[in-house]
C-alpha cells in the first residue's frame, strides 16, 4: 500500500510549517502530501489562518523534488473550472509533473458565507462538480473543444500549455461513494478517495466504484482512504504523542482505545497489520491526516511503517 501524509491547512499552519512538513515527507520516504482545501478552520475560524491551497502547492512544488502534491479535496464552489484547471497545470509544470487534483462538490457553508462564494443546495453543487470534472478534464488534452452547460459556457478552448504529465494529472474524486460522485468519478477520474472508514465499510464503498467502472466500461479506479491517525516509534512514543493530543486527564492508551475504529493508531509493529486490512478491503492508498501539525517526527514514523507496507 501507498502511504501519503494528509494535513488540515485550514488549521493555522504556516508556510515554514508547510515547508517542514514537505521536506519531512521527502526525506520520510513518503509517496506525496496532501492538503484540505478549505478557506476557515472549523472550530476556531477567527484565529487560525490558512493560506490557498493550491498557491501553497505551487510554493511547495518549487522547494521539493520527489513528492506528489494535491488537494483533498478542492470545492467546486470555489473556483471557475479553468481557473482550476489552469492553477493545477501551472503547479505541474513547477513539480515537473508531481500535482494531483482532488475535486468535490463543496460541503462547508460556513466559509462560503465568510468568502461570499454560493452555496447552493446540493443537488446543484454536485450538477457544478459534474460540469467541472468535465471542463478540466478536457482542457487538459489536445485539441479545442466547446462546452455548453447549466452552469458554464466554454466556446473553442484550446487551454495552454498543456499538463507535463501525460496524459494529465492524476485526478481524484472525493465522496462517500453515492451514486452522483461515483458516476462522475467513473466518467471522468483516475481515483476515488474516501474518508473515515473502517475496512468493512471501505469495502462497501469500493464495490459501489467498481460497479460504476464496470456499467461506464473502464478498467477499476484506484480506491484510496483518506483517516486519521496517531502512530508512534514504540508504545512510549504513542503514548506521548496521545497524551499531547488528549482534551481531558485520563490514560493515554485508554484514550487510544476510545478512539473510533475508523482512526488507524498503533506502532510501527502493529501499524502494518491494520493496513493490510485496509488493502484487503480494497485501497489502493491512504492518506494519513496529521491532525498535530508540528510534530514532524511522526512523519518519519509514518514512513518507516510505509517501508513495511509499500
Amino acid at each position: 500500500m501507498r502511504v501519503c501524509l494528509m494535513v488540515e491547512g485550514q488549521e493555522d499552519v504556516s508556510w515554514e510549517q508547510w515547508v517542514s512538513l514537505a521536506l519531512a515527507c521527502e526525506e520520510a520516504g513518503l509517496e506525496g502530501l496532501f492538503r484540505s482545501d478549505h478557506y476557515l478552520s472549523f472550530g476556531h475560524p477567527r484565529e487560525r489562518q490558512v493560506l490557498d491551497a493550491w498557491a501553497t502547492i505551487a510554493g511547495l512544488a518549487a522547494v521539493t523534488s520527489r513528492i506528489k502534491l494535491g488537494t483533498l479535496v478542492s470545492p467546486a464552489t470555489f473556483r471557475h473550472p479553468s481557473n482550476l484547471a489552469k492553477s493545477v497545470v501551472t503547479a505541474d509544470h513547477i513539480s515537473n509533473g508531481r500535482v494531483e487534483l482532488g475535486l468535490g462538490a463543496g460541503w462547508n457553508e460556513a466559509e462560503h458565507k465568510a468568502y461570499g462564494f454560493p452555496f447552493p443546495p446540493t443537488r446543484e453543487r454536485v450538477d457544478v462538480f459534474a460540469e467541472q470534472a468535465e471542463i478540466i478534464h478536457r482542457s487538459w488534452h489536445a485539441g479545442p473543444f466547446d462546452f455548453a452547460g447549466k452552469h458554464y459556457t466554454v466556446e473553442g478552448l484550446e487551454a495552454l500549455p498543456k499538463p507535463v504529465q501525460d496524459p494529465h494529472p492524476n485526478f481524484i474524486v472525493g465522496g462517500q461513494a453515492g451514486p452522483r460522485s461515483v458516476a462522475i468519478a467513473a466518467k471522468w477520474a483516475d481515483e476515488y478517495n474516501t474518508n473515515f472508514a473502517n475496512a468493512a465499510e471501505c469495502a462497501r464503498r469500493q464495490g459501489r466504484v467498481a460497479h460504476a467502472c464496470e456499467k461506464e466500461g473502464r478498467e477499476l479506479l484506484v480506491f484510496s482512504l483518506m483517516t486519521a491517525c496517531i502512530v508512534g516509534s514504540d508504545a512510549d512514543d504513542l503514548g506521548r504523542r496521545a497524551q499531547r493530543m488528549m482534551l481531558q486527564e485520563g490514560d493515554p492508551h485508554e484514550w487510544l482505545l476510545s478512539l473510533p475504529d475508523v482512526y488507524v493508531t498503533g506502532t510501527i509493529d502493529t501499524v502494518p497489520e491494520k493496513l493490510a486490512l485496509l488493502e484487503k478491503a480494497g485501497v489502493d492508498r491512504i492518506m494519513m491526516q496529521m491532525q498535530d501539525h508540528a510534530d514532524v517526527e511522526m512523519v518519519h514514523v509514518l514512513g518507516k511503517i510505509a517501508e513495511q507496507v509499500g
